[in-house]
């Protein structure tokens, strides 16, 4: 089969900025699938997507003009139904064979297969593969309507009376197999191979293209664009680097993935150019000027050597004239009233401390069931001091901080510039005069804000971020605002997360039920539902398991721990690691057996005499036979230094020790009936088996981890 590369170009009005890269991945990966589906691509076929500001396109290479032919097979009915007794055809069976063209003299070509239960007769016959110009039109069709779209647009069509919805205008169609136009169309444009390049720095108006290898070339050569989103954002880097070079003084920009991409989406041929403003904004904090700077003009801030804001920044143009010397001014000219804005936002909100402002939280809602947010803060406060107190560090320190914390919410820098919460309070409260750690606290106890994001530090910080993120979760939850599937409205999975994040990693040792059950008493009686506590722990170790499995955690593990860990967070990860080295030994899967037997013995013995030895001494004089003797010898040998290990958190070995008792279990199960007649030395070896069970069983459930 002869084939060749493919190349297919939207050209449209401007994209928006931050779906860009999301649609040239859509479109790229809808017509490939599509065109594989109709059998005129290989699954291994070689995509290139392409994404500027102006286009959408892609590259597939080994295209077939054709696809081949398919041998179809379709039912008609079962055999007992469409032949008769003579072997001769039905009624029936003339009638459905005249509905699909289809005469008598197939009869005999018809094929019989098992289907199901009975035996049916199929019709099989070659048809003819898709070409070229009908798969893409479908190919086309189908990719346009699954693009991810923020939004829709209707306009007009040159004809003036048509019109289509589209994310923006679309101008332009190119469809080339090898150097031969495709005849396909949509959104009321025909293919051909003309384009347009650069707005302003392209060598002419309109761009052909002569065959799909040539495109990305062309584009760059002819039409000034670099049409491949990857690459030129490749390019911004590489720039934005040498020009941080250019600048001098190890300065280094300031870059992050989202603005990266979105710069992409903006420029066709990127041009990155140095600005600088009045160093008398550097008074401002520099989160404040970073944000603004990135925010509202997409420029990337220049730090120094010491990570400290300088009064450059980079500016990624889309022209490159002679003379840059405008761009950069007007640039200049424009950030210039944005960093006064900011100026002038820092200096009126030092008016007033934040200690004034707390008061004016009453008259903001948090929500209509659970009351302002000064409300809200007072019973942040009471728990933060409640946490800072196990802590054993300064309660009110931690209930200051806590008091504090949302009074930035009414300044007008946060209005301004609601990433700042936190950020801007902390500042504040140092003008004010408080704390360094009632200031760090303020900042710090909305932290993590996302996956991946630092902890609070200090014990006072994670005292009011922990209050903080529990007060939501557990108010939230108990008015019965839970997540469902995607929907998560109040962010309680990622408010959960950061609360077992500070726990586990910090490491903090305050039990998650007693938090979770303090946290809902600071709440007037009957405004939560009697249950929310319990719901409330349930819904964290479900966030538990999912945390600990992203860690590379076996789900079986994980399991043995969560059965022991009784809320001791700080404990997960040194007794998972204890745990994963256990298992990995020869006899962890024996002694996981025999820990299993063990508690299923337990069970029978409570159900049949129902008698439960938990906490029942071992009577060594009924101890007749050898093997129950050493059993017993040797957990007492053992004991003491398993209980070392616990106590000291050597959980691995604590495990590891196990093994030396696994000659005695198995020595024992081999010679001993536990489920004897006597029912005194019955009840004596499932003391026996109990107190196995107990030493075995210190670090994590290991019955779980039994196949």
């Amino acid at each position: 089969m002869t084939t060749k590369n493919l190349l297919v170009e939207l050209l449209v009005e401007e994209l928006p900025p931050k779906a860009l890269k999301k649609l040239g991945e859509s479109f790229a990966e809808s017509l490939k699938v599509n065109l594989r589906a109709q059998g005129l691509v290989a699954k291994e076929a070689a995509v290139i997507a392409y994404a500027s500001p102006r286009r959408l396109a892609v590259h597939v290479a080994d295209v077939a003009g054709q696809a081949a032919e398919k041998l179809i097979s379709q039912k008609l009915m079962p055999v007992a139904v469409g032949l008769d007794a003579n072997g001769q055809a039905t009624p029936a069976l003339l009638k459905k064979l005249a509905s699909i063209g289809a005469d008598t003299s197939l009869v005999p070509q018809l094929k019989r297969a098992q289907d199901g239960k009975a035996e049916a007769l199929f019709f099989e016959s070659v048809v003819n593969g898709a070409t070229l110009a009908e798969g893409l039109q479908k190919s086309l069709e189908d990719a346009l309507a699954k693009l991810p779209i923020p939004k829709m647009m209707t306009y007009q069509l040159a004809d003036g009376w048509s019109s289509v919805q589209f994310v923006r205008p679309a101008h332009g169609l190119v469809a080339l197999h090898g150097s031969e136009v495709v005849p396909v169309s949509v959104l009321g444009l025909q293919a051909g191979r003309a384009t347009q390049g650069h707005r302003f720095e392209a060598a002419s108006a309109a761009l052909e293209i002569r065959d799909a290898d040539s495109y990305a070339a062309q584009l760059e050569n002819e039409g000034a664009v670099i049409p491949s989103f990857e690459k030129r954002r490749d390019e911004i880097v590489r720039q934005l680097a040498a020009a941080a070079v250019q600048a001098g003084g190890g300065a280094r920009p300031v870059v992050d993935d989202a603005l990266l991409d979105e710069v992409t989406a903006l420029v066709e041929r990127p041009n990155v150019l140095i600005g600088q403003f009045e160093a008398e904004f550097l008074e401002v904090p520099q989160e404040c000027l970073i944000l603004t700077m990135k925010a509202n003009q997409k420029y990337f801030p220049l730090l120094d050597t010491g990570g400290k804001l300088t009064n450059k920044f980079l500016i990624v143009s889309n022209i490159r004239p002679a003379d840059a010397s405008l761009v950069v001014g007007g640039n200049e000219r424009v950030v210039r009233p944005r960093l006064a804005d900011a100026k002038f936002f820092f200096d009126q909100d030092r008016r007033k401390t934040l200690e004034t402002r707390v008061e004016k939280l009453g008259s903001v809602v948090y929500h209509n069931k659970l009351g302002t947010q000064l409300q809200r803060t007072a019973r942040i406060a009471t728990l933060a001091g409640t946490i800072a107190r196990l802590l054993d560090v300064d309660k009110a320190d931690a209930e200051l901080a806590a008091r504090l914390a949302k009074a930035d919410l009414l300044t007008d820098m946060v209005g301004e510039f609601p990433e700042l919460q936190g950020i801007m309070g902390r500042y504040y409260a140092l003008h004010d005069g408080e704390e360094q750690a009632v200031a760090d606290a303020i900042e710090a106890h909305y932290h993590p804000r996302f996956a991946g994001d630092t902890l609070p530090q200090g014990a006072i910080s994670c005292a009011v971020a922990l209050a903080d993120k529990l007060e939501t979760v557990v108010g939230i939850y108990g008015i019965g605002q839970v997540p469902t599937g995607d929907k998560d409205p109040f962010g309680l999975r990622r408010h959960a997360l950061g609360i077992l994040r500070i726990l586990v990693e910090t490491p903090l040792d305050l039990p998650l039920h007693a938090l979770i059950k303090t946290a809902a008493g600071n709440f007037p009686a009957g405004m939560l539902g009697a249950t929310v506590a319990s719901d409330v722990e349930g819904f964290m170790l479900d966030r538990l398991r999912g945390y600990l499995r992203e860690r590379d955690f076996e789900p079986s593990h994980i399991e043995a721990v969560l059965h022991v860990l009784d809320g001791r967070m700080h404990e997960a990860l040194p007794r998972l690691q204890g745990v994963r080295a256990f298992a990995a030994l020869e006899a962890a899967k024996d002694l996981a057996a025999a820990n299993k037997r063990v508690l299923n013995i337990m069970r029978k013995n409570h159900e049949e005499l129902g008698a439960d030895s938990t906490g029942v001494a071992v009577q060594p004089a009924l101890l007749k036979e050898q093997a129950e003797r050493d059993l017993h010898q040797a957990i007492q040998d053992i004991a003491p230094f398993a209980q070392g290990c616990l106590e000291r958190g050597d959980y691995g070995q604590n495990l590891k020790v196990l093994v030396t008792l696994k000659p005695f279990i198995d020595d024992f199960f081999d010679k001993v009936m536990v489920m004897c007649e006597d029912r005194e030395l019955r009840l004596n070896r499932a003391a026996l088996l109990q107190q196995l069970g107990k030493l075995m069983n210190q670090v994590a459930d290991i019955s779980k981890l039994a196949a």
